[in-house]
């Protein structure tokens, strides 16, 4: 496969922050399995319907490393997911490990044990968020509630101080984000920098936390690498934060874009929340790609084969909306039957803070459903900024009044 094999460039031009591009319906119907070009300029498969997208997220023969890293195509010119990670040697038993360190404290007990202090975080935004109000009545939900709640709630988990944020969120904004004249290696350099002068305070000065849990565990593995704890504690931070703020956004806009969506949440939010938030986990389309894999030996797919050492897009948004998976797909129903969305992944690579998501996501919708039932957007969809050319994507600002 070469890139001149395909027109299609990613990423697809779509319509606004909550809709996808029509040519996803188009791929899915007649090529679930394409030829496309990345933002890079190398040539990636992009799978887009649902059973196919669930089956290789499961499937071990496709891996997030490569066996010639260096001869590897690129998506982005980002410092996330612009190519292969990890060691080809060792993939499987690194990931073993990972899991086996992590899911004790991102397990679902853990989480709902943290719920009370979630809880107590969100009373204390939406407290600031109405403090914040304006003279025209507006106060910014993104700034005020949607981006610092994940930031503390991950700061806590992870045992990073949170008087960094403003700093490890720049750069995790600069290393996500790809086109000419961006830092993303440079702020990946520095994050790494960070979270290794973290780690060497934990070590001197561990505390109940999950740097410190990785920290004594690279101690006593003489296999588990420096560097690739380092990696992990990067990737903890940078996605434990940046996801869950992107969905917040997404679900706001989901919910006041339509008000009877608001007001079937607010009518009962007790009962209601959790159908809303898998709802909004299904139809919410951060970033305009996918999870980057790289084939490790031939795999047949849907007609398509694909060889050892391909990279291969799967396109979460678009296998969510699959017509052949969910029924009348587009539409926001959460009494829908249909709940075996991808949106937190599938298989070994399930998403280790899935539980940790949901929590948030819970409280924060349950809370304003509850203090705000009158919560509206205080400008038109078209005019909220929307970050371009970033792997999670999302918006900027979210101005609303109530």
């Amino acid at each position: 496969m070469t890139a001149t094999e395909t027109d299609l460039q990613l990423p697809f031009a779509r319509p606004n922050v909550l809709e996808l591009a029509p040519l996803y319906d188009v791929l899915r119907r007649e090529a679930p399995v394409a030829a496309v070009t990345t933002p890079a300029g190398d040539p990636a498969w992009l799978v887009t319907r649902y059973d196919e997208v669930r089956d290789l997220l499961g499937d071990k023969r496709l891996g997030r490393s490569h066996p010639h890293p260096e001869q590897a195509a690129r998506i982005t010119h980002a410092a996330v997911q612009e190519g292969p990670t990890g060691n080809y040697e060792t993939e499987e038993a690194d990931h073993t490990r990972m899991r086996r360190l992590l899911t004790p404290a991102f397990s679902a007990k853990r989480m709902r044990q943290m719920g009370e202090d979630v809880q107590a975080l969100v009373d204390g935004y939406v407290d600031d968020l109405i403090a914040s109000r304006s003279a025209d009545g507006s106060a910014d939900l993104h700034e005020t509630l949607a981006v610092p709640l994940p930031v503390a709630v991950i700061c806590r988990l992870l045992g990073v101080p949170h008087d960094d944020s403003s700093y490890f969120r720049d750069l995790s904004d600069r290393m996500a984000t790809y086109g000419e004249g961006t830092d993303a290696e440079d702020a990946r350099t520095e994050f790494g920098r960070y979270m290794a002068g973290l780690a060497e305070q934990k070590r001197g000065h561990p505390g109940e936390d999950v740097i410190s849990d990785l920290v004594e565990a690279q101690q006593q593995d003489e296999d588990y690498d420096y560097a690739e704890m380092i990696r992990l504690s990067v990737g903890l931070l940078f996605a434990g934060h940046e996801t869950t703020v992107n969905r917040i956004g997404l679900g706001i806009l989901m919910l006041l874009t339509q008000r009877d969506r608001w007001e079937y949440l607010v009518e009962d939010p007790e009962a209601r929340t959790d159908a809303v938030v898998e709802e909004i986990m299904r139809l919410g389309a951060p970033g305009d790609l996918g999870l980057l894999r790289y084939a490790h030996t031939d795999v047949d797919v849907a007609g398509v084969t694909i060889h050892e050492g391909d990279a291969v897009i799967l396109s979460i948004n678009a296998a969510n909306r699959d017509p052949r998976a969910f029924a009348d797909a587009e539409a926001f129903e959460p009494e829908r039957e249909e709940r075996a969305h991808v949106g937190f992944g599938h298989g070994g690579h399930f998403c280790i803070g899935a539980s940790l998501a949901r929590t948030e996501l819970r409280t924060v919708f349950s809370t304003l459903a509850r203090r705000l039932p009158g919560l509206r957007l205080a400008t038109d969809l078209d005019d909220i900024g929307v970050r371009a050319h970033h792997i999670t994507g999302g918006v900027t600002s979210l101005p609303v009044t109530w």
